[in-house]
């Protein structure tokens, strides 16, 4: 064990937390191996590490959702062993999940003090709960409307409510798994406001995520685990992205990104569109794209770009404009005209819109193309396994099996089946949206290959990422967008975050030579 693993506990000031020996095994997999680990009162505390290292399953066992084959768990100076979530809440400990667990058709006020209500002879004192849900909202600096469904909020007001059903119950321990994984960077910004703001309230929080730069900037001390074990605890000020990563592969991330291959100079289009509007989203938007060539979409949230990506795909319908695909006018009336013209789309959310998550991967990968294996109305099976096999092992797909539902999936491997879905039937044009959020750094570099692949045998690929140095490091041209128009375009050496950032935040009005 490194010696920077677990420092001495201060007596005076022991550890919330204080893990000895901690070991999992799932099946034929050893998810935890013997894990030490101390974390401070008061502060908040980041797990990081690939997909299967074993930080979510060390912190759903502190939240009771797992219990531990063998070691110690000591919370508040008192070793413990819950046999549910319940029985932790009991004790003041509680997890907020990337999923919000709220019931969709009760009210925010209702969700917040579901179970804890104060009830005389069974009738519930709503003038007293809407005060205390008063004094709730002031102390953690947030308000929703009580009388919301809660099915009716963004991902991000449903993970305040969670936030706020936590508080409500006393927690001082909240454990948060990939909590942005879901959300634009705007509301992540917001909810880091809201745990520093608990953790200056005195609660301890322990944050599990992908985002290397999120956890750096937002804990104090970061936890690395690779295979199941502690690399390192250390404060988070010792570390950077790289030093993390490093860590979490057990190998250096230099070049993190594959080496650009500019597309021939005598490529042919294969996209244009020109003149997209659909007000007040896209106004105006004219680019075109070559075989071969990543072309970069960029801005800040809400400057359009998605809108774009969706309009191109049939997902929303353009009020005007053109599109030409291989040189042939398109008339998009759905995503099937798209998808029969050629054209693929990754959306932002695979779990909302790209993937049918309690069905198989073969069923995943498939179902869109079940017409090209099936004769009389029967489908080939054997066709159908062949082809998904071929892409599952050439997209190096981890699973049991291709019989596997894909909510089993990790998060780099949803993403991949999600790419065999589109691959199924080769495409000319890929729009992909946010391909990387919510994976670990190991199978990025993986979805990066894969990218700068496909440009390579021909296909135009459009790049949406808020991540600008994903931008910088796979495109080979990018169009930043504000307010719904393309107000830059960068090429060579000009494509730098900076001038990304500058021209995404730029006061001027748009260029009209961009993208011409």
């Amino acid at each position: 064990m490194n010696s920077e693993d677990s420092a001495p506990a201060d007596s005076a000031n022991p550890p919330h937390v204080d893990l000895v020996g901690v070991s999992k095994r799932f099946g034929g997999v050893q998810a935890l191996r013997d894990v030490s680990l101390a974390i401070e009162r008061g502060s908040i505390h980041g797990l990081v590490g690939e997909n299967g290292a074993g930080k979510s399953t060390l912190a759903k066992i502190i939240a009771g959702v797992h219990r531990a084959d063998k070691g110690r768990i000591v919370i508040d100076g008192r070793e413990v062993d819950y046999r549910s979530p319940r029985e932790a809440l009991a004790d003041g400990v509680t997890m907020i999940a990337q999923e919000p667990t709220l019931v969709p058709r009760r009210s925010v006020l209702k969700n917040i003090f579901l179970g804890i209500e104060n009830a005389r002879l069974g009738v519930v004192n709503a003038h007293e709960l809407r005060r205390q849900y008063g004094e709730l909202v002031e102390s953690v600096g947030f308000d929703l409307d009580p009388d919301r469904l809660t099915g009716t909020l963004s991902v991000a007001d449903q993970q305040k409510v969670e936030v706020l059903r936590a508080v409500a119950r006393n927690a001082r321990l909240i454990v948060l798994d990939e909590p942005t994984a879901a959300l634009t960077v705007d509301e992540a910004q917001r909810l880091f406001e809201t745990i520093r703001r608990l953790r200056d309230r005195g609660a301890t929080l322990i944050y599990v995520s992908h985002f290397l730069a999120e956890v750096l900037e937002l804990v104090d001390t970061v936890t690395v685990l690779r295979d199941g074990r502690v690399i390192r605890t250390s404060p988070a000020r010792n570390e950077t992205p790289d030093s993390l990563a490093t860590g979490m592969l057990g190998r250096t991330m230099e070049l993190t990104f594959p080496a650009k291959t500019l597309p021939p100079g005598d490529a042919p289009e294969v996209l244009s569109v020109q003149h997209l509007s659909r007000p007040p989203r896209v106004l105006d938007v004219s680019f075109t794209i070559r075989a071969g060539e990543i072309l970069g979409l960029a801005g800040l949230i809400g400057s359009g770009r998605t809108e774009v990506a969706r309009a191109i795909f049939g997902a929303d319908r353009a009020d005007s404009g053109e599109i030409r695909i291989d040189g042939h006018p398109l008339t998009v009336r759905s995503p099937v005209d798209a998808i029969r013209a050629g054209i693929a789309m990754l959306p932002e959310s695979r779990k909302e819109h790209g993937l049918l998550m309690q069905r198989s991967i073969t069923d995943n990968i498939s179902l869109p193309h079940l017409p090209l294996v099936t004769s009389g109305g029967v489908v080939r099976r054997g066709s159908q396994r062949g082809i998904v096999e071929a892409l599952a092992r050439q997209l190096d797909v981890r699973a049991r099996g291709l019989g596997a539902r894909v909510d089993t999936l990790s998060g780099g491997n949803q993403q991949k089946v999600l790419f065999g879905k589109w691959l199924f039937q080769r495409p000319l044009v890929l729009l992909a949206d946010e391909p990387t959020r919510g994976i670990d750094v190991g199978a990025k570099r993986a979805i990066y290959e894969l990218l700068r692949g496909l440009a390579a045998e021909g296909l135009g690929v459009l790049l949406i990422s808020s991540e600008h140095e994903e931008i910088v490091g796979l495109a080979h041209r990018v169009l930043v967008m504000r307010k719904g128009q393309i107000i830059e375009e960068l090429e060579g050496d000009r494509i730098t975050e900076d001038a990304i950032v500058r021209a995404a935040l730029a006061t001027s009005g748009p260029n009209p030579e961009a993208a011409s």
